[in-house]
């Protein structure tokens, strides 16, 4: 249970940091409105926080998610960017998943 709780917060965590630098770019690449950059702050802000809520010293924290964070963004741009996933995606995504599994799951027998 506890591991499925820590994926799912990665996932979260992604998806607060992904949206936090996407608003900035749609108004400096877009030329949307910088009130855009409002949400953005809070979304960051939000990602900062879900980090400290993992149970593990921080630096191990921040190399299991950066494994989560690779497969959540290419989510992204498949489903935002309506980006098709290339083989290379595919397998750049499964390996830094196969990564932070192994980091996370280190995690818990140290």
């Amino acid at each position: 249970m506890l591991l499925l709780k820590t994926g799912l917060l990665f996932i979260i965590t992604a998806l607060a940091e992904i949206v936090g630098c996407y608003l900035p770019y749609l108004w400096l690449k877009k030329g949307y409105s910088a009130w855009l950059l409002i949400p953005a702050a809070f979304s960051l802000a939000l990602f900062v926080w879900l980090l400290s809520l993992h149970p593990t010293a921080s630096g191990r924290v921040y190399a299991a998610y950066g494994g989560v964070y690779v497969a959540t963004a290419l989510v992204w741009l498949y489903a935002v960017d309506k980006q098709t996933l290339t083989f290379y995606d595919w397998l750049g995504g499964s390996v830094a998943l196969a990564g932070m599994a192994i980091i996370v799951l280190g995690s818990f027998r140290a």
